[in-house]
C-alpha cells in the first residue's frame, strides 16, 4: 500500500496563488512578495518564494525564466509568451495543440532528441510600445 503525502494547504500558499491570479499579467517573486505584503503584512519573502516553488514544481503555477527572472503563470496548459523588449511585459500566446504537437515533432527531427516539454518565447514590441514608437516619430 502505497502512502501518498498531502501537503497542506497554507493560508499563506492559498495568498500566494491568489496574487499570482490577481497579477495576471506573469509576475517576478518580488512582484508576488509586494502584492501579498498588501494583504498580509507579516508575510515575509521567504515563505512567498518557498511557496511559489512548491506550486511551481507541484504544477499549480508555471515559472517561466525570462529575462534573467523567473515569472510565474497560473495558465499551467500549453502555450507560449510574447515578451516586449522595450517594457518586458510578458503574455500568453496560446497555442492549439496540433501547434504544439508540430513543432515538437519537427524539433525531434531536426534534432534526434525524444521531446519531452517546450518553452517558446516570442520577443518583440508591444501594443503600447509600438503606438509610442509611432507617437515619437510623428512628434
Amino acid at each position: 500500500m502505497s502512502t501518498m503525502v498531502q501537503r497542506r494547504n497554507t493560508r499563506q500558499r492559498q495568498l500566494v496563488m491568489d496574487v499570482v491570479r490577481e497579477l495576471h499579467d506573469h509576475p517576478t517573486a518580488d512582484e508576488v512578495y509586494l502584492k501579498a505584503r498588501e494583504v498580509d503584512a507579516r508575510i515575509s519573502r521567504g515563505t512567498v518564494y518557498r511557496n511559489l516553488a512548491l506550486l511551481s514544481e507541484e504544477g499549480d503555477l508555471l515559472s517561466v525564466r525570462i529575462g534573467g527572472a523567473n515569472h510565474y503563470d497560473h495558465n499551467t496548459g500549453p502555450h507560449a509568451h510574447a515578451v516586449c523588449a522595450s517594457c518586458g511585459r510578458v503574455v500568453d500566446v496560446p497555442l492549439d495543440a496540433a501547434t504544439a504537437q508540430t513543432l515538437a515533432k519537427s524539433a525531434a527531427t531536426l534534432t534526434g532528441y525524444e521531446i519531452s516539454a517546450c518553452d517558446l518565447t516570442f520577443s518583440g514590441l508591444c501594443p503600447d510600445c509600438q503606438q509610442g514608437r509611432q507617437d515619437a516619430v510623428s512628434a
